[in-house]
């Protein structure tokens, strides 16, 4: 199950990576809890879908470097740039924590750490 769930990330970041949020939305439950640490917590896929819109007018650019899977979880450590309202690049780092529910996401705690570059 471990690669089939990191196999299902790797499809639903694609769909980011190509500006399709309802692409991404599709691999999602209905009730998907999405945390940032330190930030707000949105419910359901209405509630992301409606992030998505306002946050990545232009898809983010990002690398991942690694994923690591375990049962229902996967980690996905890498670096994400995405535009500000004034056009300005947002640089950061991240680790978002990815549980799955019947191969899909379910819930999204994020890590997401400025890096200043």
């Amino acid at each position: 199950m471990s690669e089939l769930n990191k196999t299902t990330l790797e499809r639903a970041n694609a769909a980011v990576r190509a500006g399709d949020n309802e692409g991404f939305l599709s691999f999602c439950t209905d009730d998907i809890v999405w945390s940032t640490v330190g930030g707000e917590t949105l419910r359901g896929k209405q509630a992301v879908r409606d992030w998505m819109t306002k946050e990545y007018v232009a898809p983010p650019s990002f690398t991942v470097e690694r994923l690591v899977a375990e049962g229902d979880f996967v980690v996905a450590l890498g670096t994400i740039a995405s535009s500000a309202d004034d056009g300005t690049r947002l640089d950061n780092a991240y680790s978002d924590v990815w549980r799955f529910c019947d191969g899909k996401m379910a819930e999204l705690r994020a890590f997401v750490i400025p890096t200043g570059t």
